[in-house]
């Protein structure tokens, strides 16, 4: 797990506790604060998810990301048409 990740839970659980603590008092402002943050945490959290699945991709294949940055390029096969 990521710090963006991390973070972003973290938000969620905070925009949800802010959030049922307005929907008690019947603070709308609170209530309207907390579902951002909300939605400010699974935004952060999906960034995490986005990392964390190109790292995990990177991890899985060092060799293609080593020939992008070297200017290799695959080579394409020859298919029976002529391409």
């Amino acid at each position: 797990m990521n710090r963006d990740q991390v973070k972003g839970i973290a938000k969620d659980v905070a925009g949800k506790v802010q959030r049922k603590v307005g929907e008690l008092t019947g603070n709308k402002t609170q209530q309207a604060k907390g579902a951002a943050k909300q939605i400010e945490g699974k935004v952060q959290k999906g960034v995490g998810n986005v990392e964390q699945a190109l790292d995990t991709g990177r991890q899985e294949n060092p060799l293609r990301d080593r020939a992008h940055v070297e200017g290799n390029r695959p080579r394409r096969l020859l298919t029976g048409n002529g391409r």
